[in-house]
């Protein structure tokens, strides 16, 4: 057991899908995974493994935010021996050339944090995707038919839900970023640390330009293209 996984060596997979929402963990384990055990319910942060088309699967929710996030996924790493996460989250798009309910593979995070400047010394560091499964996801895209409703490119991890008055998130948008949400920055800083294989595939919940917005439930329950898609990216 780790410190906030209740789960023995063995009851994890070496392929997660992360949700940042613990009840869309457990959605993706009773619609997706088949004899799906639950391995971890410490804090709420519901965690199971089962089997997608003879792949084993876990999935682990992680919380809001990079701190909460790093804390599950270093685990996950560290006392797991993970070798591949797929954070399957929401965010919120800040380009006019993305809608509602679309798919955005990350390709890099930019990132209000500080996590990694007190890393490095006070200088940057550019959290990035695995080339070789931003690649695979495409392909997948490309295979289900989702390509007409999926983007690439940079995305913004923030640490703030509430956004920015000062026209922040308008200015990223200016350098081609396509949405903002609060993991991927540290998803793809602790897949560095560890050597490990990470992706964050999101889908747009809500439109920071054009005031759009899905409610909560069905963010929970009905963002099931990006789920297929980070299933059958996660088994290539």
């Amino acid at each position: 057991m780790s410190t906030h996984i209740n789960a023995a060596k063995g009851d994890i997979a070496e392929v997660v899908l992360m949700p940042g929402d613990p009840l869309r963990a457990k959605y993706v384990a009773e619609n997706f995974l088949e004899n799906a055990v639950c391995y971890n319910e410490v804090r709420g942060m519901y965690g199971f493994t089962g089997t997608y088309k003879g792949h084993k699967i876990s999935v682990q929710g992680s919380g809001m935010g990079i701190p909460s996030f790093m804390i599950y996924v270093t685990e996950l790493f560290k006392e797991y021996d993970v070798k591949r996460v797929l954070r399957i989250g929401t965010c919120g798009a800040i380009n006019k050339d993305v809608n509602i309910r679309d798919i955005i593979l990350g390709v890099s995070a930019n990132t209000t944090s500080n996590i990694n400047r007190t890393r490095f010394m006070g200088y940057d560091f550019c959290p990035t995707a695995d080339f070789k499964l931003l690649y695979t996801a495409y392909q997948k895209a490309e295979e289900l038919g989702f390509l007409d409703h999926t983007h690439v490119g940079p995305i913004l991890s923030t640490d703030e839900f509430y956004g920015h008055d000062d026209g922040l998130e308008a200015r990223y948008a200016e350098y081609g970023v396509l949405g903002v949400e609060m993991e991927a920055a540290g998803l793809y800083t602790a897949a560095a640390a560890y050597k490990a294989e990470a992706l964050a595939i999101l889908t747009v919940s809500d439109h920071i330009v054009t005031g759009e917005a899905t409610s909560s439930e069905e963010r929970e329950k009905t963002f099931t293209d990006m789920m297929k898609l980070a299933l059958e990216t996660a088994i290539s």
